[in-house]
């Protein structure tokens, strides 16, 4: 996606592209939602042996309707011809490159594949030399980015640990039904928590998604970053110190007021870290690294995805004695301590460790590459 954007709007593109997540969520909450009432509607007055296997039925197939996009993205993926900067400065196929951006975009000369905006005069890549033929990983792409790689890896990995951790938090602690527990039946449940994921998407999250789409490339990368750590911090210190408050019986109808304020972690999420971390890595790089390194910063997001809702679900779980729908409330109560000293970690990495790209060619990379000549490889 960067690099089919010239470097005036290359955020708001990329970020507009990476919003469609919000719409994702939004939708497979419809799926959950309608799929639990059609189950449930159709199999009121079965036995509890007809309803249990029904139950079964309803998420298997709830998992195949989600598998639809997946194989449609993939086959479009596979008719996407390769990036013309990937063609002309790696494969160094300028034709071919020609010939892809007359397919993607009409575009008629290869030049204009380096175009850093409409005002500016188009002019071919750079070339590339023996100079720049460095090796992943080898010591010269660690002092040329082994910091970039390192600041990429580690947000990812501290907003994905906050990220993941709030959503399997949301469905456990948030509770709109006025039902009692025992009232409700496996439909109730996964409609209820379909409906909280819902309502939270389309008021925090995907919002939080337009916000950075309009803000990154006025403000910059960098200071939306560290922003958005900073108010999740601040949101979870907050839920956190009064949170057996929230959650006591005489308290039930602050429940609402305590959605509307956990909603809030979302949306500082993605106008934040959780899309500046993907815009990034996709910046930072020269062409014949930038997919991979990308594929690294976001492996690291998924180890820290592991360990949140892993650690998460160790540390809240319940033993024989404490039987409750709930988490405890003082483990809840810790946990969220610990997500916001997360996300003060990723305030820090971002402010030592993250270059801005606002306004910054991908061109430059390669330069980067050709004209330092002060690196002994």
């Amino acid at each position: 996606m960067s690099e089919f954007a010239n470097k005036k709007t290359r955020g708001s593109f990329i970020s507009a592209v990476f919003s469609m997540q919000g719409l994702g969520i939004l939708m497979s909450s419809a799926v959950t939602m309608a799929v639990c009432a059609a189950f449930k509607n159709a199999g009121e007055g079965s036995s509890e042996k007809i309803r249990a296997e029904e139950s079964d039925i309803a998420w298997k197939l709830i998992l195949m309707i989600g598998a639809i996009p997946a194989a449609l993205t993939f086959y479009w993926r596979m008719r996407m011809p390769e990036t013309a900067r990937y063609t002309a400065l790696v494969e160094k196929n300028a034709f071919q490159a020609e010939k892809d951006m007359q397919k993607v975009m009409s575009i008629y000369k290869v030049s204009q594949v380096a175009e850093d905006s409409s005002s500016e005069t188009p002019h071919p890549p750079p070339s590339t030399s023996s100079h720049s033929s460095y090796k992943l990983f080898s010591r010269r792409f660690f002092i040329l980015h082994g910091r970039d790689l390192f600041a990429a890896s580690a947000n990812w990995f501290l907003v994905d640990v906050v990220f993941y951790t709030s959503n399997l938090l949301l469905s456990q602690i948030v509770n709109l039904s006025d039902k009692p527990a025992n009232m409700t039946n496996v439909y109730d449940s996964a409609f209820e928590a379909a409906k909280v994921a819902a309502i939270v998407a389309a008021c925090s999250t995907i919002p939080g998604y337009w916000f950075t789409v309009y803000f990154i490339d006025k403000v910059g990368r960098v200071k939306i970053q560290i922003m958005g750590f900073f108010c999740m911090a601040v949101v979870y210190l907050v839920a956190g110190i009064p949170y057996s408050w929230y959650q006591s019986d005489r308290n039930k109808p602050s429940n609402k007021g305590f959605v509307i304020m956990y909603g809030l972690i979302f949306f500082f999420s993605n106008f934040g870290p959780n899309t500046t971390t993907f815009i990034i890595p996709a910046e930072l790089f020269p062409a014949r690294f930038r997919s991979t390194c990308h594929g690294i910063s976001g492996a690291a997001g998924k180890l820290g995805a592991i360990a949140g809702t892993v650690g998460f679900l160790w540390g809240t779980k319940r033993d024989e004695e404490h039987k409750d729908v709930f988490p405890d409330v003082k483990r809840v109560r810790i946990a969220f301590f610990i997500l916001g000293g997360v996300c003060i970690a990723g305030m820090l990495v971002t402010y030592f460790f993250t270059r801005e790209t606002m306004g910054r060619s991908l061109e430059e990379n390669e330069e980067e590459d050709i004209d330092d000549k002060d690196v002994v490889c």
